[in-house]
């Protein structure tokens, strides 16, 4: 846990729950690629760092989730180092109850503060091209979150968050965290085609090529939109929905995937909405889905 692994001449990422890369520039100045699961992460991240005599100039993080800017708050402090995100998710990091009232909609209660669901709020900039080192690019991979990005280093290796759910927690999970169907589906086609030297997710071990997880994550979403189709081929509420989702595929309820499958369901009811495959009505004061 923690281990420091380098997988280019100046790339290298600490293989821990929510992996942090690290890219590094002349004079041992780093660029790190989140940070981490809480304040642990940030410090352990940070005594590597130091450990290695190199200094933190500045964190990227990929998108708002608090596994991925848990650490940002400590090392803020104790490096003084600026942050930096895009779009949407730039604003939720800085104001991070945000995350949760997502998920919740609405006020969140005290027992969503666990820290996989909120880490605190730290300052973190709108990530502007000229702010990244040189070698260093972006690519906007929006749907897992508002407005996610691949970082891609000097050395040809992605960073790429939670783009992709490897075929393990797929079959174990069933129901990825997606909050734009629509744009996911544009990231996973923009996958199929990334060049790189190698591809770093988030959560399970480095791959070569992304493609055919792309297809297994697109496989998946489309075996849900099915699934949600046929349940509301009677009209059902969003209870009855997820309810029945989830006895399908035998998953049990506990608060992270009850929330956040929850907000991916709704999510994907918005989507099939919008594109004109399932409507709504209202009866006993009840909303009601209904396939057209």
């Amino acid at each position: 846990m923690f281990e420091l692994i380098q997988v280019g001449e100046r790339t290298f990422y600490i293989d821990c729950p929510s992996k942090i890369g690290i890219c590094l520039s002349d004079g041992g100045v780093v660029c790190l690629v989140d940070s981490g699961i809480g304040e642990e992460s940030g410090r352990r991240a940070l005594e590597i760092i130091t450990g290695r005599g190199w200094t933190l100039g500045m964190i990227i993080n990929t998108h708002s989730h608090a596994d991925h800017m848990g650490g940002n708050k400590f090392l803020q402090e104790a490096a003084g180092c600026p942050a930096y995100a895009a779009g949407t998710d730039a604003a939720v990091i800085s104001n991070s109850v945000l995350n949760t009232a997502i998920l919740y909609g609405g006020n969140p209660p005290d027992w969503m503060s666990g820290r996989l669901l909120y880490a605190p709020p730290s300052n973190v900039r709108e990530l502007d091209g000229s702010v990244l080192p040189d070698g260093v690019t972006v690519r906007r991979l929006d749907g897992h979150s508002f407005a996610m990005i691949g970082v891609r280093s000097a050395d040809g290796v992605w960073f790429l968050a939670d783009a992709l759910m490897n075929e393990a927690t797929l079959d174990k999970y069933h129901i990825p965290f997606i909050l734009d169907y629509k744009k996911h589906f544009e990231t996973l086609s923009s996958l199929e085609t990334l060049e790189g030297e190698l591809f770093i997710p988030s959560h399970f071990p480095p791959i070569e090529n992304p493609k055919a997880l792309a297809a297994a994550n697109r496989e998946k979403i489309i075996e849900i939109a099915e699934k949600l189709l046929k349940i509301c081929e009677t009209p059902a509420s969003f209870d009855d929905i997820i309810k029945k989702l989830f006895d399908s595929y035998g998953l049990k309820t506990e608060v992270n995937q009850y929330m956040l499958g929850g907000c991916s369901i709704r999510s994907m009811l918005s989507y099939l909405c919008r594109d004109g495959r399932i409507g709504h009505s209202f009866a006993d004061n009840r909303l009601l889905w209904k396939s057209s």
